[in-house]
């Protein structure tokens, strides 16, 4: 009995190691979650505040930009203890290392919320009358198509969707072809009347931030295909991508 307890005893020991990295794996991946759910909510209230002249909101998007950051650190503090003391390999370290990027990008799409509401609250404390519908137009149109890519991609890091993924990574394209249209009609409101110059720019450092936030929601998606197929496709065009591939 005593030699069956012996042999026994490293086996559980190996058993409640493996189960403990579990957990911390699993606590990371909410850590991430939840940031990119803060982000996501970060950004939908920063244009409502710009739709609605709401300075308030834009305010709190301001305000509310630490908590990003503390889960930031609290991410970067998990991962480097999940490195240091658990020495993963394989698929568990591509996962760590994939998270830890995404921790990145969700941190600056943070930023990036933070600056669209710094910009409405310029926009609306100016002593100029408030822009036209007109000028916001094109920063509604960006947003729509910004916030469908992060959700989208949140979405697809949640279920490890690597369909998804790409499909995300795709639609950065149109994004980015209405950031270069959304330009060429800013302008043209600075050319018909220079009262717009100072709006104008502010709606420029608007869809400069749409754009990046495509940018980034873009990066995650790669992450995911890295996370799931061991393949990193960073510089490789979304189109040429086969998934019949990514599968071998």
């Amino acid at each position: 009995m005593k030699h069956t307890s012996a042999r026994q005893a490293p086996r559980n020991a190996e058993e409640h190691t493996f189960k403990r990295f579990d957990q911390e794996l699993a606590h990371l991946n909410r850590i991430v979650l939840r940031m990119g759910g803060l982000v996501e909510d970060q950004i939908a209230k920063a244009m409502s505040a710009l739709r609605d002249a709401d300075l308030d909101t834009a305010r709190n998007v301001v305000a509310r930009d630490h908590v990003v950051n503390f889960l930031d650190v609290q991410a970067d503090e998990q991962i480097v203890n999940l490195l240091a003391l658990r020495q993963p390999v394989g698929k568990d370290l591509r996962m760590i290392l994939s998270l830890g990027k995404t921790v990145t990008d969700l941190e600056r799409i943070g930023d990036e919320a933070e600056r669209i509401a710094r910009m409405t609250i310029d926009i609306y404390s100016s002593s100029n009358p408030p822009p036209d519908a007109r000028l916001l137009s094109d920063a509604f149109r960006m947003s729509t198509l910004a916030t469908r890519m992060l959700h989208d991609v949140l979405d697809a890091l949640a279920r490890l969707d690597v369909e998804k993924a790409i499909q995300v990574a795709r639609g950065d394209v149109e994004l980015d072809s209405e950031f270069q249209a959304a330009l060429r009609r800013l302008s043209t409101y600075i050319m018909e009347d220079a009262r717009n110059v100072g709006h104008t720019i502010n709606v420029t450092f608007i869809v400069k931030s749409l754009e990046r936030i495509g940018d980034h929601s873009k990066n995650i998606a790669e992450y995911v295909v890295f996370l799931v197929k061991g393949k990193d496709v960073r510089h490789v065009s979304p189109e040429s991508i086969d998934t019949g591939e990514l599968g071998r």
